[in-house]
């Protein structure tokens, strides 16, 4: 069960009249949101003959490779991959290894990647909605040859798993041509919105992480929207007085890419039309002795959000790093930085679905909030125009 503390540390940086009347705003938003084409992900559950095949798929990964290669980038790449840092012991070798890769063109961080492959059996999961995303093209082109060139055709087409839409793009090409297995990401369910497709459940299920505790979740997180609402109010009151920027403080740093993933889903949704708070993020003890000067003494343009947890069996560090939060947050709010506290307890599977549906709503709420579409990102299509002309050229 998560636990909200969103007053003790707040009460004398609101503005009473000002939270109350967007609080009045509750089911107007609610309504917005539950009837907007894209909000598939809050009102639908996955098929279970979709779960199936995932689970299936998994297997067959787990059993015929060391190697799972997922090929994706922003929405289709954070929410899985952090969760399975979460979950995943750094220093236990597994034995299907799950490396993300698309979400950079590096050239040397290629080679390096092949180098490692070199006597390893390999499948790979293409993962694009559009599919047609210019970095996950090229990556998966590349990859694809890598893999002509150490299997036959035959075995290649049952080592790589296309996921995206139903209709159209290079990706739906490609598994036609070649009958590579194939996953949906509905119509209904945008980038960073679609933890609950296929898109994210295959990796974390070969991950070995049970993505049916995930959803169970995921789903009785929908009975937060209130806290979610409340939360995204504060917000909003919060930038109204000149509190730009919101800290997400970790004192885990298994927590580290999950505030990468929440960053990313208030940054894409409401930053918009000049709108919008700045989302970055801290891993505490590490942050208190860089960024903790600038959050204490500077700039009092910072509110933050801290997401205690409950994780290892070492009660002695754990009483050190919990009053160590404690101590931060005190002086942090004595400080002019006010702070709201998540506390998710011991994060199992079934805890971080619920928290995953609670950042996602609070972020649907404070885009409606700021008045601007919580689902489209304009902002990230002109990089992309620029680049096809300079491409293309």
């Amino acid at each position: 069960m998560l636990k909200f503390d969103f007053t003790t540390y707040m009460d004398s940086f609101i503005d009473k009249n000002m939270y109350n009347e967007l609080l009045e705003k509750k089911e107007e938003i609610y309504q917005k949101f539950i009837t907007n084409n894209m909000a598939d992900w809050f009102t639908k559950k996955v098929d279970d003959d979709v779960l199936s095949k995932v689970k299936v798929a998994a297997t067959k990964i787990k059993e015929t490779s060391d190697v799972l290669l997922v090929i994706a980038i922003g929405g289709s790449f954070m929410g899985g991959f952090a969760i399975s840092e979460i979950f995943n012991n750094k220093y236990k070798k597994k034995d299907t290894e799950v490396i993300y890769i698309g979400n950079s063109l590096s050239s040397i961080e290629m080679e390096e990647l092949l180098d490692y492959l070199e006597n390893k059996q390999i499948s790979v999961n293409v993962i694009s909605k559009s599919g047609t995303t210019f970095e996950i093209k090229t990556t998966y082109n590349l990859i694809k040859d890598y893999m002509l060139n150490k299997y036959s055709l035959d075995k290649v087409k049952n080592r790589i798993y296309i996921t995206t839409n139903n209709n159209d793009g290079y990706l739906k090409e490609e598994a036609d041509k070649y009958g590579f297995e194939k996953f949906i990401i509905p119509d209904g369910v945008g980038g960073r919105f679609c933890i609950s497709t296929p898109a994210h459940l295959l990796p974390m299920s070969v991950n070995n992480i049970d993505i049916d505790k995930f959803l169970s979740g995921y789903y009785e997180g929908k009975e937060y929207f209130k806290q979610a609402y409340a939360y995204s109010v504060i917000r909003n009151v919060m930038f109204r007085k000149g509190k730009y920027t919101e800290n997400f403080s970790v004192y885990e740093p298994k927590l580290y890419y999950y505030t990468e993933y929440i960053k990313q889903g208030f940054a894409e949704s409401e930053g918009k039309d000049g709108k919008g708070i700045l989302p970055i993020s801290t891993i505490n003890s590490r942050d208190l002795h860089s960024l903790g000067q600038f959050l204490q003494d500077g700039n009092k343009i910072v509110f933050e959000t801290v997401i205690k947890a409950d994780m290892g069996t070492n009660e002695k560090l754990k009483e050190y790093n919990n009053t160590i939060c404690d101590s931060v947050i005190t002086a942090h709010y004595q400080g002019n930085v006010p702070n709201m506290i998540i506390d998710i307890g011991i994060p199992t599977e079934k805890v971080i679905g619920e928290v995953t549906m609670f950042f996602m709503m609070a972020a649907v709420c404070s885009a409606y909030l700021f008045e601007v579409n919580p689902f489209d990102q304009p902002g990230v299509e002109n990089y992309k125009d620029i680049m096809r002309q300079k491409i293309n050229s």
